[in-house]
């Protein structure tokens, strides 16, 4: 019975990843509506949501930290009871400041959940680089069905209805993980919450050049998910030409390509090696990026998204990595620094290509993605004939 459970853990912990990110996608399609309602500039509501992702990235690091010091299960609970309320407290707002307001809550709230939920997962599985796959592919999910629902809410019910779709996925997963999932024993209950942000422990881990060397992949793969996740769609319609609607459905092919390879790419980390798993996922992203960039054809436009899609599937195989490196104590607090340290820097791939593409064009901006993917497979093949001494 004890696979059933460990099955049973993974399942709610991915359904628990596909709510808090579906209250948070479920904002994007419903913009402009919120810039009528409340007066404001699309580029107000760009700040609430950039401070949205902020807090999420932010969120990573004490996350680790409250699993280690009360349990994984009461911290993923939190993460998902909170993203309720603020969901509620969302399409409720009054103002444009309370929507700001909330907006950095929810975002800080969802931030909770990711890093506890991995490590409580590791802790179930021998196998991890399937089990993370499985479990990161809740957010591509929600990124291909999430946006469509909130834009058909919101066609006929209004905004605020489209925002209250993050608590009506959120609330039921409570409920069923509260029920299903059993307590779990805290790693570090009597240390001192202000030791674990001491800033001498914190540099000597992202100082090691294992976590430094796997920090270098996820930041590539980051910065290039980011730009991919902000400007794709425009990328296809303003610099190709392509119609909205034919845009969109790419966009759709690239979350359904990115949510159903990450468990085979980490399985394929499991099999073999995660480097090799990496590189695989990487070297596709310099084929993809660069056919995206440089084709011409909805044929080949379609390639470039599919294998865009796969190389995004970098997450499973590199987070295992870190996992892997981290010791059984280390692991809380530990995975939650490296991945509040690479969101964050990652974050600045969409400044730097939306930039990029008003300073140089569109072709400049997406070539640098290959090129950013590039250096990651670099990185991989340099390490791995070092560590055959060729």
């Amino acid at each position: 019975m004890r696979w059933r459970y460990r099955n049973t853990v993974l399942a709610l912990a991915t359904v628990a990843f596909f709510a808090t990110m579906a209250a948070r996608l479920a904002i994007s399609p419903v913009v402009p509506d919120i810039t009528d309602s409340f007066g404001v500039s699309t580029g107000g509501v760009g700040i609430a949501l950039s401070g949205m992702w902020a807090a999420y990235a932010l969120a990573q690091f004490p996350s680790g930290v409250l699993g280690d010091r009360y349990g994984e299960r009461r911290v993923i609970l939190t993460a998902v009871g909170l993203t309720t309320l603020a969901s509620l407290l969302l399409a409720a707002s009054p103002s444009y400041p309370a929507f700001a307001v909330f907006a950095v809550t929810l975002g800080g709230a969802a931030g909770l959940h990711y890093s506890v939920a991995t490590t409580f997962i590791s802790k179930h599985f021998q196998n991890i680089g399937r089990a993370i796959g499985i479990h990161v592919a809740g957010g591509p999910l929600a990124g291909l069905l999430v946006p469509v629902a909130a834009a058909a809410v919101a066609a006929r019910y209004g905004w605020r209805p489209a925002l209250l779709l993050g608590a009506v996925v959120a609330a039921p997963t409570f409920v069923a993980f509260a029920a299903r999932v059993r307590p779990t024993e805290p790693t570090r209950p009597d240390q001192p919450m202000r030791d674990r942000f001491a800033l001498g422990p914190v540099a000597e881990l992202l100082a090691r050049p294992e976590i430094a060397y796997t920090t270098v992949l996820a930041v590539a793969g980051a910065f290039t998910w980011q730009a991919t996740a902000s400007f794709l769609p425009t990328f296809l319609e303003v610099h190709h030409g392509l119609t909205a609607t034919t845009a969109s459905a790419l966009f759709s092919l690239y979350f359904v390509v990115h949510g159903a390879t990450q468990p085979a790419m980490g399985w394929l980390s499991d099999r073999f090696d995660r480097d090799a798993a990496a590189s695989l996922s990487m070297g596709l992203g310099v084929l993809g990026y660069g056919t995206l960039a440089l084709g011409s054809g909805l044929a080949t436009f379609a390639v470039g998204v599919v294998l865009a899609g796969v190389a995004m599937s970098w997450g499973a195989p590199v987070q295992s990595r870190f996992i892997d490196k981290l010791s059984d104590e280390e692991r809380g607090a530990g995975f939650g620094l490296v991945r509040t340290v690479y969101m964050l820097l990652g974050a600045t791939g969409s400044v730097v290509v939306g930039g990029l593409a008003d300073f140089a064009g569109w072709s400049v901006s997406f070539g640098l993605l290959s090129a950013v993917m590039a250096t990651g497979f670099t990185v991989l093949v340099t390490n791995r004939a070092l560590d055959l001494g060729l």
